[in-house]
C-alpha cells in the first residue's frame, strides 16, 4: 500500500469525532474566524507530525528490525482498539494559551497541544517507522487531518452531524488493525530491514 495514500486516508478517518476536529469546531464557533483558524491547525499538524514522523523514521534506525515489527504491530492493533473509543474535548480547552495571542497563534497552540499524544499522532510515528518515509508520512497525515477539520471549521457542526461516526470509526479500526497484522506476518517491507546487495551478472 502506498504510504502517502494509507497516511492520508487512516489520518482523515480517524480524525473524524476526535478531540482535535471538535477543538476546530469549537474554535469555529467561538471565533468565527475560518481562515485563521484552518491556517492555525496546518502549521500546528504540519510541526507535529513532521516531529511525530521524525521520530518514526529514527526508531527505524536504532531498533532491531524484528523487535520494531513486533511492536509496530502490536501498536498498530492497539491503535485500532482506541479507533473505537469516542473523544471528549473540554469547553475551555481553546482558552488554555498563554497571553492575549490571535486567532491564529491561538489555534496553532492549543491545536499543537491537543494533538500531543493523539491517536493520530500516535499513528503518524507508526507509519513513519512502517513505510521509512518522513516526508511522505508528514505530508500525507498532514493531508488527512485538513481533510477531516476544514469542513468542520467552514460549514460547523451540520458536517460533523451527517456522518456516522461508528462507521467511519469503524473503517479506520479495519485498516489500522489490516496494518498491525500485515506488519506482524511481514508482509511487505520490513520496517529497518536492509535490503540484500544487488548480485552482479555476466555481461
Amino acid at each position: 500500500m502506498d504510504a502517502f495514500a494509507v497516511s492520508t486516508g487512516v489520518v482523515a478517518l480517524g480524525e473524524m469525532g476526535d478531540k482535535t476536529q471538535l477543538l476546530a469546531l469549537l474554535l469555529a464557533a467561538r471565533y468565527r474566524a475560518p481562515r485563521a483558524i484552518i491556517a492555525g491547525i496546518f502549521v500546528a499538524t504540519l510541526a507535529n507530525h513532521a516531529a511525530a514522523s521524525a521520530l518514526g523514521a529514527w526508531l527505524t534506525r536504532v531498533l532491531d528490525p524484528t523487535w520494531l515489527r513486533w511492536a509496530l504491530g502490536a501498536s498498530f492493533i492497539a491503535v485500532a482498539v482506541w479507533m473505537l473509543i469516542p473523544d471528549r474535548v473540554d469547553e475551555d480547552q481553546a482558552d488554555r494559551v498563554p497571553g492575549h495571542l490571535g486567532v491564529f497563534w491561538l489555534t496553532t497552540v492549543a491545536f499543537f497541544l491537543a494533538e500531543m499524544g493523539d491517536k493520530t499522532q500516535i499513528a503518524t510515528v507508526m507509519l513513519a517507522a512502517r513505510y521509512d518515509a518522513l516526508v511522505t508520512v508528514t505530508a500525507g497525515t498532514t493531508l488527512g487531518m485538513m481533510i477531516a477539520n476544514v469542513p468542520v471549521v467552514v460549514l460547523g457542526d451540520k458536517v460533523a452531524a451527517k456522518v456516522p461516526m461508528r462507521l467511519v470509526h469503524g473503517v479506520a479500526a479495519l485498516i489500522f488493525a489490516l496494518l498491525g497484522s500485515l506488519t506482524l506476518l511481514g508482509v511487505g517491507p520490513l520496517p529497518g530491514a536492509q535490503e540484500p546487495p544487488a548480485v552482479p551478472t555476466s555481461p
